[in-house]
């Protein structure tokens, strides 16, 4: 079973700009969200024993898991993975959703915005990397994962078997995780603050 988390709000996604493999810190409400993914995951997970805790190592990722693992009593640090690292967006990162829009060539369809930068990965190259991660896990292991908003939801399209327009436009909340289990996704909110 695996129990996949986005990290908390940053300060760029409070601007509403576009972080890629660049990235911000956590604001107080994203500490929050992830001390509540935290509480959360104590009452899924009330005994850590056979589990395992694996982030992006991109600060945002790794901070939250840090906190979630506190906020578990956990003294296990988290492991991190490059490959599940948040899609780069090469010379996009960073900017705002107005500026995107305003350079997003007209042939490229809204959801496929993450993948026309210049210098940015490709879909089929964090399809690979993702993929490589999954495969790499099996049924009988339990894994806490925090992760981001577009690595985030390949991984659950993947998990799921959804097709590639259907992975690039779910919801992505950073005040719930999804469950992946038995071919299922499912997601769970947490307690409202």
């Amino acid at each position: 079973m695996i129990y996949l988390a986005r990290h908390g709000q940053t300060e760029w996604n409070l601007a509403r700009r576009y972080q890629g493999g660049s990235d911000s810190p956590l604001t107080e409400l994203g500490q929050t969200q992830a001390r509540r993914t935290g509480e959360l995951l104590t009452r899924l997970v009330p005994d850590p024993a056979g589990w395992r805790m694996v982030a992006s190592p991109l600060g945002r990722a790794h901070h939250t898991a840090l906190i979630i693992a506190q906020t578990m009593g956990w003294a296990l640090a988290p492991e991190l993975d490059a490959r599940l690292a948040e899609v780069s967006m090469g010379s996009w990162e960073g900017l705002s959703l107005d500026e995107l829009e305003a350079r997003r060539p007209i042939d490229l369809p809204y959801p496929e915005r993450y993948f026309g930068a210049p210098g940015g990965e490709s879909f089929e190259g964090v399809l690979a990397r993702l993929s490589d991660w999954l495969t790499s896990v099996d049924e009988t292991q339990n894994i806490i994962l925090v992760s981001h908003g577009l690595s985030g939801r390949i991984l659950r399209g993947l998990y799921g078997g959804l097709p590639r327009e259907a992975m690039l436009t779910p919801p992505t909340p950073q005040d719930a995780i999804y469950r992946l289990s038995d071919g299922e996704v499912a997601q769970i909110d947490c307690e409202p603050a």
